[in-house]
């Protein structure tokens, strides 16, 4: 979708969009090394880093926050900027905040865990199932960081199957082994 596609749809899904007024919730795309992602910045942090396409994260947060959507670049850029220097291997933890508004009160337990797994660092999701109490919910742990709406500042690619391989990740396979790669782990789809 280009710059001048996201412009259309925010005019027309956001009818009180002006393009000159600061939105409650800014939003925009940026391209990576592991692909497009999604962003979306509220006053309490970054509420969308995901691979899903604009339309879908736009609808998901009109439902939920229902705010005034669109671009400000003034938002919009520190993130870029922490992603970008991220990718460069320049940055192992982000500053910004994120806000969970998107997920379940279950989802925001698992997520929140991943918050505390070093860069460069794996954990299973049967360790996450157990720290939160629910070791037998170990489906239910790797369905909540397949589905986390932060990916990348909410290091849910840290997760892996207990048997050490890949597991599963919203952005697919070669994203995750390339955020591990980029943290320096070994590579681990040979072992999944």
């Amino acid at each position: 979708m280009s710059s001048g596609d996201l412009e259309a749809l925010l005019r027309v899904t956001a009818p009180g969009y002006v393009g000159e007024s600061p939105p409650e919730v800014a939003f925009g795309t940026t391209d990576t090394p592991v692909g497009r992602l999604t962003l979306a910045v509220t006053g309490r942090g970054v509420v969308a880093c995901s691979y899903d396409d604009e339309h879908a994260v736009f609808l998901r947060i009109s439902r939920a926050i229902g705010s005034f959507i669109g671009p400000d670049p003034r938002r919009l850029d520190p993130v870029k900027r922490e992603l970008d220097a991220y990718f460069a291997g320049r940055l192992r933890t982000f500053t910004t905040p994120v806000d969970f508004h998107l997920v379940t009160s279950f989802t925001r337990t698992v997520v929140q865990m991943m918050l505390a797994v070093p860069y460069g660092s794996v954990t299973t999701y049967q360790e996450i199932a157990e720290r939160i109490g629910r070791p037998q919910a170990l489906h239910a742990v790797a369905n909540a960081l397949t589905g986390n709406p932060v990916c990348v500042f909410v290091p849910c690619h840290r997760a892996v199957d207990s048997s050490g391989a890949l597991g599963s990740y919203a952005g697919g396979p070669a994203a995750k082994e390339h955020l591990l790669r980029l943290e320096g782990l070994p590579s681990l789809a040979a072992q999944g």
